[in-house]
């Protein structure tokens, strides 16, 4: 269980997370974290949250948000709003970290899932920021596992379902041993 101000260090993927509120805390209402995201990182598979609003709020630096089939620039101050089922992602194309505060609302289950990703990067399996095939099998088991939360559309979501099985069938685990 995530707890207030933990950081999840994702640096495997070029992030670091604090937790700010916990869905303890906002009686389910949000899970909300402040992110880090260092230079040139590329984000999440295109994804949507098919019943949760995610909100980036900018708070130093700059970063690119894919939403409405277009890539947006947003700096500091900036707030987006990425309502149900919009398909969206982000990355961080300049050579400094950005800042920034994010929502999802209401909090779900989305503590468990970003706990389970920083498990994913604890592992191992990535490498430098690379995904090789453990990698994505990995990451394609926890996304499956959290289907109200979220849904890769880029790739459909039915191609994580069939690597998540593969994971199974080889008894991968994305644990830290």
């Amino acid at each position: 269980m995530l707890q207030t101000n933990q950081t999840l260090d994702l640096s495997p993927i070029g992030a670091k997370f604090i937790v700010r509120k916990t869905s303890k805390d906002t009686n389910g209402i949000s899970f909300d974290m402040e992110w880090d995201l260092q230079p040139n990182t590329l984000g999440p598979p295109v994804h949507i949250h098919p019943y949760a609003i995610e909100t980036y709020t900018i708070l130093d630096g700059e970063m690119e948000v894919f939403l409405n089939n277009n890539w947006i620039t947003a700096g500091k101050g900036d707030k987006i709003i990425v309502e149900k089922g919009l398909p969206h992602t982000f990355k961080n194309s300049t050579d400094k970290i950005v800042k920034l505060y994010n929502t999802h609302e209401p909090a779900m289950q989305f503590e468990n899932f970003f706990e389970g990703l920083g498990k994913v990067c604890d592992s191992g399996v990535i490498k430098n920021r690379k995904m090789d095939l453990n990698a994505i099998i990995s990451m394609s088991m926890l996304w499956t596992k959290y289907p109200n939360e979220i849904k890769s559309v880029k790739p459909p979501f039915f191609v994580m379902k069939i690597m998540s099985w593969i994971g199974k069938l080889r008894e991968l685990k994305f644990e830290k041993k």
